[in-house]
Formats: structure tokens, C-alpha cells, sequence
């Protein structure tokens, strides 16, 4: 390893997907910004993944935890071995543009106060459609993907500011992260992106999106989605508001919120019989008691916060708005 650190450090959690590794991992290869290591981190998988990337991308360097910690925990592992001054986050899922890091670097070298960057992220098997053009926070605290299914028409072309970059291909300036902390182990998956995002804009940092800086993702294929994904996001949209949302902005859309929580359990309950309708509804009890668990990161971020609250508000997408 040399001792002059990169300039980027990819951090890829990574739980038995091996047949996802070539495409990523090779792509990873074929940067044309080439000051760069890979870091992937292994949640415990048992279907050779470790022997495989030994083998085969000796390059990366692989992290074994030896059971499963989640998104977060294998992003937070990651982090703690990366030594770049811009670290990303992959999922393993993915394959990115050869110019992708040139893209993320030159963003970050363009705008001094820009914490995060967010790329254009493409459907891997229908590669003119969106997953996502950076992410929005709607005022009733429901977060998405802006542009998500939508067919590529140049619509999202424009260098812009957005909420969140997706945590399947976001960047983050170390300089930022060493201020306001990285991934909170507590939300395992699911608006752990969103959360981040939150506290950057609470501390004065700048998201940007970049459409240049592009990545096709096999949505969902790594896993996320059904029972467990519907407990986590149940929780997790509740966890962000306790956290991070300023107690002025949450009494003025107090009714967005409740309301919009509401149609989620009306809509879960009228789907009683799935599991993952059920899922969602422990997820959401479970986010209702979390407002204790959040109560100590809400007051030191808020006691934190440098930025007024109209500023706050502008990032926020109104409930009729769909981006």
C-alpha cells in the first residue's frame, strides 16, 4: 500500500453477490481517474465471494466481517479503512461509467461547499430510464427517487442542487463527514442516505447533482426489498424525522406528516394478509417508540444547526410536487 493516500475511496458493502462482482469490480478498473482504491466490504457471504475477489481482483481490498452488520455497518467498516480526501459508496449491484469518478472529483473540485454528490443513476438492463436523479425529502417525510422509472429524455441533464444523493452511488467530502459524522448504525438500511443528507444541509453543506457522473444499477437485485425492506422503511422515514427535522418545520407540517403516515398504515392494513404489509406496520410502531432512541443525536445535531430555517425549507419538496 503506498503511503500517499488516494484521492477516492470506493467503499463497497457487499453481502452474497457474486454474480454481481465482475461487472462492478471490472467497471472499477476501467476509471479513467485512476487515483483511487476499492474497498469491499464482506458481510459475512457463503458463496465464495472472499476467494473469489482474492483471486481475481486482488486490487480491492476486502474487508471480512463474518456476519451480517447491514448496510451501515459494512459502509461504516469500510469507512474506517478508507484514506481517500472523496469517499463513495457503491452497491455491489452496479456498474459505473469509465468516466464516473473523473466526474464526482471534478464536481467537488468545481464547488468548495459541496458535501455531496449525486450521479445519475440508471436502470442496468434498461439503461435509458431512471432509478434516480439524486434523491428529494418531501415536507410530509416521505423521501424518493426524483426521476425514478422515468425514460432518459435529458429531462435531468442539469447540473443541480437535490436532497440526498441514493446511497447505491453517492460521494461524500471526508472534509464534511469529519464534521458531521458518517452513517448512523442504527438505521442498518433504509434512509441511512437521507439522514446524512439531512444533517449536511443542517451543518451548511451543499448537494449537488451531477448528470455527467453516471452509474446503471440492478435495482433491487442485492437484496433490500420485501419483508425486511418494508420494516426498515417503515421505521426509518419516522427515525429521520425524530432525528433531523427542525421542531419549527415539523409544527408547520405536522398534518403533511401525520397524514401521509396514516396512508401508509391504511395501506398496509388494507393488505393485511402479506407479510410485508404486516412488516411495514412493525416498522412503523417500532419508528413511534425510536423518538426516544433519536432523542440525544436530535439535540446535539439541532444545537448544531448553522443554517436558518427558510434556507432548510427551499431543499424540501412540496407533497403535489412529483420531481
Amino acid at each position: 500500500m503506498s503511503d500517499q493516500p488516494p484521492r477516492v475511496s470506493v467503499i463497497i458493502p457487499h453481502w452474497n453477490g457474486l454474480a454481481h462482482l465482475d461487472d462492478c469490480l471490472t467497471a472499477l478498473r476501467r476509471q479513467t481517474f485512476g487515483d483511487h482504491e476499492v474497498i469491499l466490504v464482506d458481510n459475512g457471504s457463503s458463496d465464495g465471494s472472499q476467494s473469489y475477489v482474492r483471486e481475481n481482483y486482488p486490487e480491492a481490498r476486502l474487508i471480512e466481517l463474518g456476519q451480517n452488520r447491514g448496510f451501515t455497518g459494512a459502509c461504516n467498516a469500510g469507512y474506517a479503512a478508507a484514506r481517500g480526501e472523496f469517499v463513495c459508496l457503491l452497491n455491489n449491484d452496479t456498474e459505473a461509467d469509465p468516466n464516473w469518478l473523473a466526474c464526482v472529483v471534478d464536481a467537488f473540485e468545481r464547488r468548495p461547499r459541496a458535501g455531496i454528490v449525486a450521479g445519475k443513476l440508471l436502470l442496468f438492463d434498461r439503461r435509458d430510464h431512471f432509478h434516480a436523479a439524486g434523491d428529494y425529502y418531501r415536507v410530509n417525510g416521505l423521501p424518493g427517487n426524483r426521476g425514478v422509472w422515468q425514460a432518459d429524455h435529458g429531462q435531468y441533464d442539469r447540473e443541480e442542487p437535490v436532497f440526498s444523493a441514493c446511497g447505491a452511488a453517492a460521494a461524500y467530502r471526508r472534509a464534511m463527514l469529519d464534521e458531521i459524522g458518517f452513517l448512523d448504525d442504527a438505521f442498518y438500511f433504509s434512509c441511512e442516505d437521507i439522514d446524512l443528507a439531512w444533517r449536511a444541509h443542517l451543518a451548511g453543506w451543499e448537494v449537488w447533482y451531477v448528470p455527467t457522473a453516471v452509474v446503471y444499477h440492478k435495482l433491487k437485485a442485492s437484496g433490500g426489498s420485501g419483508v425486511v425492506g418494508s420494516y426498515h422503511d417503515g421505521r426509518n422515514f419516522l427515525y429521520v424525522i425524530w432525528k433531523n427535522y427542525p421542531t419549527p418545520l415539523l409544527r408547520r407540517h405536522a398534518g403533511d406528516i401525520l397524514r401521509a403516515q396514516w396512508r401508509i398504515s391504511r395501506a398496509a392494513l388494507a393488505a393485511w394478509r402479506g407479510a410485508a404489509a404486516r412488516a411495514r406496520l412493525r416498522g412503523q410502531l417500532a419508528g413511534l417508540m425510536g423518538l426516544f432512541k433519536m432523542w440525544p443525536a436530535r439535540r446535539r445535531i439541532q444545537a448544531a444547526r448553522r443554517v436558518d430555517l427558510e434556507t432548510l425549507a427551499a431543499h424540501l419538496t412540496q407533497v403535489d410536487e412529483v420531481p
